[in-house]
């Protein structure tokens, strides 16, 4: 993982601080640290924040799914094309809402699924 000068730079934490302390409307940071501290991703939601991730593991269509169950608001790609296909492909999948009567929605995996997609996601972080 780089490290940064700028602490804000180099923790999600920090970049939490800087945009409650600014009134910025969220943080773009790099996949890792998302996978990384994946109990970040509820600190940043709980707070009304965006959260957007970068990094070549976006490219991937298992780690967007993950994002996708995660709550992340959005990830920036390479493959805009290939990951469309994969995001498009949520449409008629069994979904939980994540508040009743809220937009917000995610896919439904058996644990069998999860199960794989942490393994593969814990695999690739690492590489």
């Amino acid at each position: 993982m780089e490290i940064y000068r700028d602490r804000r730079r180099n923790s999600l934490e920090e970049a939490l601080r800087l945009c409650l302390g600014s009134g910025l409307d969220g943080i773009v940071s790099d996949v890792r640290a998302v996978l990384r501290n994946p109990a970040a991703v509820a600190v940043i939601k709980e707070a009304k924040l965006r959260l957007l991730t970068y990094g070549g593991l976006n490219n991937t269509a298992e780690v967007v799914c993950l994002q996708q169950m995660m709550g992340i608001d959005g990830v920036i790609v390479d493959h805009v094309q290939e990951i469309s296909e994969v995001v498009s492909g949520f449409v008629g999948v069994e979904t939980v809402d994540a508040e009743e009567g809220g937009d917000d929605w995610r896919p439904k995996f058996s644990e069998g699924q999860m199960s794989f997609l942490r393994k593969l996601v814990a695999e690739l972080v690492h590489e």
